[in-house]
């Protein structure tokens, strides 16, 4: 079994939902009493989140990138960024580090395509849903047309993001407002919803909604563990 490295902290809440599905699923594979074997370094959010606001991404990838070397030093294998948003640097880390990056949005696509989805909605921070380093890797990697939420919905989403759900707060009226704002996506042609932030998942499941959700903090966990397990 590799040692699955976890960039983690962005939030501490959704990176315990990283740890989770990880164990969860080796125990699945493996059975008995196995579990992962993973070396994480867990960061100070609340740096990484004054910077993003700033638009300092070098900043955060500088930051990153130190934490990523101190992963490999400790022996992994290789490496998970456990946050979408934070893939904006991803080429960054990938370059400070001799150990493969695995992308949450190359494993979120792998997902979308093997269930023949080519047309999605896409919910996250701001920075995830109005730059171009996650929607345009879906689109001109994999041919996804990403379809985001009007302006109004992309604000309450970042919001609820940041000021409930990476403060551990789960809110029954946010939900409802995810809810409309999924609505919404599907109304204008998108075949899922890609929950594109690590911690929606806390607010809201397949369970609420009949438009299908893919989960990349499940999706990426479940990769991690297949890369892990495979001998070749």
């Amino acid at each position: 079994m590799k040692t699955i490295g976890m960039l983690g902290g962005m939030s501490w809440e959704s990176t315990t939902s990283y740890y989770r599905a990880i164990n969860e699923a080796v125990k699945q594979e493996l059975g008995g009493l196995h579990s992962a074997k993973i070396c994480m370094y867990s960061v100070d959010f609340d740096e990484i989140e004054k910077l993003q606001h700033l638009d300092k991404w070098n900043e955060t990838a500088a930051i990153l990138s130190q934490a990523a070397l101190s992963v490999e030093k400790g022996g992994a294998d290789f490496l998970l960024i456990c946050t979408n948003t934070m893939h904006k640097v991803a080429d960054q880390i990938q370059a400070a580090i001799a150990i493969p990056l695995l992308h949450i949005a190359d494993a979120t696509a792998d997902a979308l395509l093997n269930d023949d989805i080519n047309r999605v909605g896409l919910l996250g921070t701001k920075f995830t849903m109005e730059q171009d380093f996650y929607k345009d890797r879906l689109t001109s990697k994999y041919g996804i047309d990403v379809i985001v939420p009007a302006l109004a919905e992309r604000a309450l989403v970042h919001d609820v993001i940041y000021n409930e759900l990476c403060l551990g707060v789960i809110s029954d009226a946010s939900r409802a407002a995810y809810l409309n704002v999924i609505d919404a996506l599907h109304e204008r042609g998108a075949q899922a919803v890609i929950l594109g932030c690590t911690e929606i998942a806390l607010l809201v499941s397949q369970t609420d909604t009949p438009v299908r959700l893919y989960d990349t903090t499940k999706i990426h966990a479940e990769q991690a563990v297949a890369f892990a397990l495979d001998d070749s």
